[in-house]
Formats: structure tokens, C-alpha cells, sequence
């Protein structure tokens, strides 16, 4: 039995008290999860402590919280191992609107959700008599990415999704690569046009959080990464994040090094060049201005044919 200062970061509009800090004391067996403790001090000190909660096993993702400034399920999670010199603290998830204490509003999450169409448009076959088989490879396709229980702990240090509140987050992205994979589907070539829109794949900043965060195995950035790959090679190059990292790959594949002259040019498109003007100039300016502008004259690195051996035996893949 151990004593522990559990400090809880509340909100509670309609009493005009707004966001606050409360400590509860606690004695605690080990054993214990952060939920439990929640419990705890619900049913035995503060009845008004509002939070969500379900199966107790991981499986619903309704205990989503930040446990000590790091989105984590309350009910996996074990208080000894994150309780640091006898203090815990748990707060609601972040990048969303908190309506009491640690219950957060999802609609946006869901929303977003909605936007990839998570769901079957079935390439049914001939014999509808039978059952629609799916193979083993195709199922370890979207295995990872199946295991995802929509916890939103991914969204709440997304830093692509602090900046724009309109991008659709990785828990969405995560669920578009399952349906872009699976092999039962027949709108393949309509997801990876739509997927590749503005707010979508190509605005994750690849910081990592979300996979960090994620306890599942779903992994969103690694299904991101999948679905770009899948875009790229359907073709779908008509957006700047494809045309971003074709010229990256030919930049480096040609040259050994990056070209940062053409990457802004290239990203854009030649065609959308005069369009977007008034984005490119203001940036290139302030990066002459501060010294950061990339010189006029191009110098290859040092051993720039070993660069172009590796590119040269990916291109044979």
C-alpha cells in the first residue's frame, strides 16, 4: 500500500469554474491501473469527477487520457509505472474540446473519420452462394492497421494536427490504409485520388507521436507511409506532396545530394508556378534574409557514387 498525490486537470463550464487543478490523496495496493485510481477516488472522495470509461480491457478505447503530459489508455496502464516520487497527474487528451473534467468532445474525430469512408465498397464475386475469401497475405495487408480501437490517443499530440484543425488525423489515416489494401475492395483507384486531397496523407509532418502514443499495433505513421507509397505508384502525382517527393527522389538519385534550388519549384509544379507566387516568394525571401538560402551553384557530396549505386539497385526492385 502506497500513498500517492493524484493531481487531475478539470473543467467545469457550468459552474463558471473553467479549467483548474485538484489534488486527491490516495492509498493505493500495487497492482493498481491509472483507471483504477480514477475510480478510486470517484466512488470514495469526489462523486462529480466525470471521465469516460468502458471494458476495463483495452479493447473499447473509451479511457482515453494524458497521464502525465502522454496520451495513454487509463485502464492498460499501471499506476507504479507512472507514478514519479509518489505524484500522478491526468488530464484530459489534447488538439480537442474538453466538456467536463477528462471527457473530451469527439464529433470532429468522428467526423474525419467519416471522411475516408471506412468501409467495404465489396468487389463481390461471381458466386454469391460462397463466402468471400480473403488470403493470408492479403489479411497481413491490413492486419496492423485493423487492430486500431479509435481511442483518439494518436490525435492528441498530433503537431500536424495542432496547426490545422481541418487535417483528418492519423487514427482516419490509419483506417484509409485499411481499406486502400484490402483486397476485396473495388474502389482502389477512387481512395487513393481522394486520400491524396488537401488535410490528407500528405499533411503529416512525420513527427512520430502518433505511433509513439498508439496502443495498438495499428501504428498509424507506418500506415501512412504505406498509403503514400500506394499513391505514388498508382500515379496519383497531382498535388504537392506527391510532386515533393518525386522531386526529392530525383533530386538525390540523380545528383547525390538534394537540390534545394528545384524542390520548392518542383513541388509546386511548373504549371501552378505563377499561382502560387505569393506563397513561395515570402518564404525564399526570409530565408535569404536570414542566410539560410541555398547556394546558386550545386556541389555534388563526397562519394556521390555510391549514392547512385543504391539508387540504381532500387530502381531495379
Amino acid at each position: 500500500m502506497k500513498t500517492v498525490v493524484v493531481t487531475i486537470d478539470r473543467f467545469d463550464q457550468e459552474n463558471q469554474r473553467g479549467s483548474y487543478q485538484q489534488d486527491f490523496t490516495i492509498e493505493i495496493p500495487n497492482g493498481l491501473t491509472v483507471l483504477d485510481c480514477l475510480n478510486k477516488i470517484k466512488w470514495e472522495q469526489d462523486h462529480t469527477l466525470t471521465y469516460r470509461m468502458s471494458c476495463r480491457s483495452a479493447i473499447c478505447g473509451s479511457c482515453a487520457f494524458r497521464i502525465n503530459g502522454k496520451s495513454k489508455l487509463g485502464c492498460k496502464t499501471q499506476a507504479d509505472d507512472v507514478i514519479t516520487n509518489g505524484k500522478l497527474r491526468i488530464g484530459p487528451i489534447g488538439n480537442t474540446d474538453i466538456i467536463k473534467d477528462l471527457v473530451v468532445d469527439l464529433e470532429p474525430f468522428w467526423y474525419k473519420l467519416k471522411k475516408v469512408k471506412p468501409w467495404l465498397f465489396a468487389n463481390k464475386p461471381k458466386d454469391t452462394t460462397k463466402e468471400f475469401y480473403q488470403s493470408s497475405e492479403g489479411y497481413h495487408k491490413i492486419e496492423d492497421a485493423s487492430t486500431c480501437i479509435l481511442c483518439a490517443c494518436c490525435i492528441s499530440e498530433c503537431n500536424s494536427l495542432k496547426v490545422d484543425k481541418n487535417y483528418v488525423g492519423p487514427a482516419a489515416l490509419a483506417k484509409a490504409q485499411r481499406f486502400i489494401d484490402d483486397s476485396r475492395d473495388k474502389n482502389f483507384v477512387q481512395r487513393t485520388r481522394e486520400i491524396s486531397e488537401p488535410t490528407k496523407v500528405w499533411d503529416c509532418t512525420h513527427c512520430g507521436e502518433c505511433s509513439e502514443r498508439c496502443p495498438t499495433d495499428a501504428k498509424p505513421l507506418s500506415r501512412i507511409e504505406e498509403i503514400r507509397e500506394r499513391v505514388v505508384n498508382a500515379g496519383v502525382h497531382n498535388n504537392g506532396g506527391a510532386r515533393h517527393l518525386l522531386s526529392f527522389f530525383k533530386s538525390v538519385g540523380s545528383s547525390g545530394t538534394l537540390d534545394e534550388r528545384k524542390i520548392p519549384i518542383e513541388s509546386v509544379g511548373i504549371g501552378n508556378l505563377h499561382a502560387n507566387l505569393g506563397e513561395i516568394m515570402p518564404v525564399g525571401l526570409k530565408m535569404l534574409s536570414h542566410g539560410k538560402a541555398p547556394s546558386m551553384i550545386h556541389h555534388n557530396v563526397d562519394k556521390v557514387g555510391e549514392v547512385r549505386k543504391i539508387f540504381k539497385k532500387l530502381n531495379k526492385l
